[in-house]
């Protein structure tokens, strides 16, 4: 017996994506895909092209209490075996669905299932492959190396462990990943899945600030302390945010990074040797850098 797909697509006002996204689920090539899209009652050309897919896609567009809520909406309507989760800016690259399958079916001790994926641009071109890595639980607390489009899980665990935390607008995908890594190993699969798409509006990149304090909460919230590594980049963001400083400009960078280091020290009693060897890396060596390496994605030559 073949296990069935429920995929959700959480939308409000994607109409110049959304379609891309609907069009790279239904010709995955898999018939008894159950597709829902939980829109929030965009008001531009989204309705008009869901219903375009009907009886295709099942869809609803009315209010919502944000992504988190859209895609629990949309998980409880559902009742296939195997759940996604893809927003409607995104897309699934061929053949990802049958490569899901055939592991499923025949690993019935796998329960979630993860791929490679791109940062792609308006046009649907790679800026940068996605910095996926295998699968090491206390890696993931340290830094989100998966990819929210590439992830496949079981209903069984929803019913186990709970589906997203409504409260959470930016980081409601890592904190499900540290919930259920917790009680179970992920598969990686090393296999281009899908492409998540990177613009200066979308959430990710309009909003770091707001994301990356949301990530610092939910870490600090979940295991009583949040890792060097997003404290730092928490505080460099915010540094940033102040000082309007250019990262990219290796005149303004140095100072950047001395603020950087100055907000830790308020935010951390105790500044370990992992830090301070890090902000001297960064200082010394800002080329390689993380905070460089995002030069593609904002759109910077």
């Amino acid at each position: 017996m073949s296990l069935k797909f429920s995929v959700i697509t959480p939308s409000f006002r994607q109409g110049r994506f959304i379609e891309r996204t609907i069009q790279s689920v239904l010709s995955q090539g898999i018939e008894d895909i159950d597709y829902i899209v939980c829109d929030g009652g965009s008001d531009d050309e989204t309705v008009e092209i869901l219903k375009k897919y009907h009886p295709q896609i099942r869809w609803v567009s009315e209010a919502d209490k944000g992504q988190s809520d859209a895609v629990n909406k949309g998980i409880s309507m559902t009742t296939g075996d195997i759940i996604a989760w893809i927003n409607s800016d995104d897309i699934y690259y061929p053949g990802t669905f049958n490569a899901v399958r055939k592991i499923f079916e025949s690993q019935a001790e796998i329960e979630v299932i993860y791929g490679d994926a791109d940062w792609i641009d308006e046009l649907d071109e790679i800026i940068y492959p996605y910095p996926t890595e295998n699968w090491n639980y206390k890696r993931l607390i340290e830094t989100c190396y998966i990819c929210q489009p590439a992830v496949f899980f079981r209903r069984s665990l929803i019913e186990k462990f709970g589906s997203l935390d409504s409260s959470l607008d930016y980081c409601m995908d890592y904190e499900l990943w540290l919930r259920y890594g917790k009680y179970v190993d992920f598969y990686h699969l090393p296999q281009k899945f899908a492409g998540s798409r990177m613009y200066k509006t979308n959430k990710t990149m309009g909003k770091k600030l707001q994301a990356h304090y949301e990530v610092v909460q939910m870490l600090k919230q979940k295991f009583g302390k949040v890792p060097d590594n997003w404290m730092m980049s928490y505080a460099f963001v915010k540094a940033e945010d102040m000082t309007k400083l250019n990262k990219f400009d290796d005149k303004e960078v140095k100072k950047l990074i001395w603020i950087s280091f100055i907000e830790i020290v308020k935010l951390k009693k105790v500044i370990s040797p992992k830090i301070i060897i890090k902000v001297l890396f960064w200082y010394f060596f800002p080329g390689l850098s993380w905070f460089r390496r995002l030069r593609l994605l904002e759109g910077q030559q």
